[in-house]
């Protein structure tokens, strides 16, 4: 069954078909779906769940398209991971990492890709099409291959090259544009009012965005259906931070969880801050900037769903975090050198929020906190390679091997990070 009901604006509250429209014609608000939450309250059940499949489309009820005609590549139900080591480094007690860079094309867009190619589908569109920063443009080419469908991605012309071969490889139309995102976004609006292509976060960017609720489910599931007390998630459009929340929110309508009012906090990169700018300044007004930072996945200086973002803030008693680029490099670091874990920019940018934070005293010590990682750092290696430490050059022989590590080993900057804090 499909239990999505109309499309909603999120100013005015007038109803719409479920079409390929995102935009009130009235007011020009977003729109978002809205479900039978009635009739999802009566059937929907966690044993309901648990015999789905062990995919983000366990929770296709509370999806706007049908399981059966799903774009589904494997995406979803990654690993949630209890962070002893970073947890201990950072004062907390309970922390956990929403682990998203295991997903087919290793980020979290393949979650809303998936819902918006399964729609578009749906729709009898034949193309597939984006504006990205990178990893929508890898998971949107990848999904419309496994769709049977054409693919069109706009991407900045100055994109990370791992992100670029990570879409090629597909052979969508690769389209690099000259500019930052939100030129390429800017272009992209403009295009699909020529072009009859599911653009998927423009005109399919309702039912899209609902892809990012999953990860929300599967942090209450995976912690014994209870949802967390805090949640820390990077934000570039404010689409994923305000999706994670809904998802929490609607498994307690359900009654699948508990309330726990749960608190929602966001971390952005210094160089591109608007939303973290307008909550210092307390504030719902975005002002828009231009980009300047290595975190390139969160670069969008003019957030559709900032506002949005800043509302949740509110309503969660949350709060916001802004990092600098040496600051993103240390946390990437930070999560590899204590849990293992290799994340892209965007992960720097949440573990160093996080951690800024702590100091601050905004995140409890006691609090089950979840850290979302949603891409991973094979995609980034440019902005954090001239930071490692390089390989021991020796002969083959145990005197060359003893010396250099003996070299290593005296300097205290090539040294991993201890658990209790300081560098063995």
């Amino acid at each position: 069954m499909n239990f999505a009901k109309n499309l909603k604006c999120k100013e005015c509250g007038r109803v719409y078909p479920l079409d390929p429209v995102h935009v009130c014609e009235f007011c020009f608000g977003p729109l978002e779906v809205f479900y039978d939450y009635e009739t999802l309250g009566r059937v929907l059940t966690r044993e309901r769940i648990e015999a789905g499949p062990p995919t983000m489309w366990r929770y296709a009820d509370l999806l706007p398209c049908r399981r059966e005609t799903a774009v589904d590549i494997g995406t979803g139900f990654t690993p949630l991971i209890r962070a002893n080591n970073l947890g201990r480094l950072l004062g907390l007690n309970n922390l956990f990492i929403k682990n998203d860079c295991q997903n087919p094309t290793w980020s979290f867009k393949d979650r809303v890709v998936s819902v918006a190619a399964s729609v578009a589908r749906e729709f009898e569109f034949d193309t597939l099409a984006c504006a990205s920063t990178g990893n929508l443009a890898n998971s949107v080419s990848a999904h419309a291959a496994r769709a049977g469908m054409k693919a069109c991605v706009f991407i900045p012309g100055d994109l990370e090259q791992g992100k670029v071969i990570g879409s090629a490889v597909y052979n969508p139309t690769l389209v690099a544009v000259e500019g930052g995102y939100d030129d390429v976004n800017r272009l992209c609006s403009e295009l699909g009012d020529k072009y009859p292509w599911a653009f998927v976060n423009i005109n399919v960017r309702p039912y899209y965005a609902e892809g990012s609720k999953t990860l929300g489910y599967e942090v209450c599931e995976q912690l014994g259906w209870r949802a967390p007390d805090h949640c820390i998630a990077p934000m570039a459009s404010g689409s994923l931070y305000t999706k994670i929340y809904k998802g929490i929110k609607e498994l307690t309508w359900l009654g699948l969880v508990d309330w726990r009012a749960t608190r929602m906090s966001g971390a952005q990169a210094l160089g591109c801050s608007p939303i973290y700018e307008a909550w210092a300044r307390g504030s719902f007004t975005i002002r828009p900037q231009k980009p300047q930072t290595i975190a390139k996945s969160l670069a969008i200086g003019n957030p559709a769903d900032g506002y949005y973002a800043l509302k949740v803030l509110e309503q969660t008693n949350g709060a916001a975090a802004a990092v600098t680029d040496d600051e993103v490099i240390e946390g990437i670091k930070l999560l590899a050198e204590t849990e293992g874990i290799f994340a892209e920019t965007a992960g720097g940018v949440v573990i160093s929020g996080l951690r800024r934070l702590v100091q601050e005293g905004r995140v409890d010590p006691e609090e089950v906190v979840v850290a979302f990682i949603t891409g991973a750092g094979l995609k980034t290696q440019e902005a954090v390679s001239p930071a490692l430490a390089p390989a021991l050059t020796i002969r083959p022989t145990i005197d060359s091997f003893e010396e250099a590590l003996g070299e290593r080993q005296r300097s205290p900057a090539s040294a991993p990070i201890a658990v209790g804090g300081e560098r063995r």
